[in-house]
């Protein structure tokens, strides 16, 4: 059984996790199949969304902890396992797309990874987030990097020290999840909210990714400076010269991806 799925439907993509027995953790197969799916369809220009899911009874929990325990694991051994995991975490903000972590039952340590990595983030209104690690003698030092950085240092030192879980609505209220839904809304509210996304032109999707990314770390003198030079850029797209004679004109506009 193949641990990773794709499924294309129009504009919108699915990856979808698929060790439902294990709770979807991130095996070192699942993270190379994974990694080689998210390269892939970055590169297909039909695509403007990519939804994140999961089998099963969990979207992610993790780590598999059988390729953590033993004595015949070195160094080496660990640092692919965390070294694949971060790849694949940065390389969700490189792709043009915009990623949408769709999320049921549990998303612990690398599974609240994922979540925060992500652009945007679902859950159903009985989903859970932790970083437990601490817990078992492992901190999630490698969670900890986009998790901080999408809910503040106070709050994720909180899920950090005490590996507690996180209700949907607190992880709302921390601005780790952008939407709760009830448990049979989430995947057709999940969708709709992705086609709404994928109206616009996948061009300026793209560029405005990109540049949100590399603003964000800036102070704001430096944030204005590029982000000035962006917007400049994109005045001259055809999709924005569009957009704008479209809006004006009161007709909906017909997008080019030039």
């Amino acid at each position: 059984m193949e641990s990773v799925l794709f499924e294309k439907k129009g504009p919108i993509a699915y990856i979808i996790l698929n060790r439902p027995k294990m709770r979807n953790s991130l095996s070192l197969e699942l993270m190379e199949i994974l990694k080689k799916k998210i390269i892939k369809v970055s590169k297909d220009k039909d695509l403007k969304v990519i939804i994140i899911k999961g089998n099963g009874p969990s979207f992610c929990a993790g780590h598999d902890l059988y390729e953590l325990v033993g004595e015949k694991y070195s160094i080496h051994h660990f640092r692919e396992i965390f070294t694949k995991c971060s790849e694949i975490m940065k390389l969700l903000h490189k792709i043009p797309q915009v990623v949408i972590a769709q999320v049921h039952g549990i998303a612990t340590a690398a599974g609240c990874q994922l979540v925060a990595a992500c652009d945007l983030a679902t859950c159903e209104e009985n989903a859970r987030f932790a970083t437990p690690g601490v817990k078992i003698g492992l901190f999630c030092s490698t969670p900890m990097v986009p998790l901080s950085r999408i809910i503040g240092r106070r709050r994720a030192l909180d899920m950090l020290f005490t590996g507690r879980f996180v209700s949907s609505e607190e992880a709302q209220s921390f601005g780790l999840i952008n939407r709760v839904y009830k448990k049979g809304d989430l995947e057709g509210k999940t969708r709709k909210w992705a086609e709404e996304i994928s109206k616009t032109s996948r061009l300026t999707l793209s560029i405005g990714k990109e540049a949100f990314y590399t603003q964000v770390n800036q102070n704001e003198e430096k944030a204005y400076d590029y982000s000035k030079e962006i917007i400049s850029l994109n005045c001259l797209t055809e999709d924005a010269q569009e957009g704008m004679s479209a809006f004006i004109e009161k007709r909906k506009a017909k997008w080019k991806e030039k």
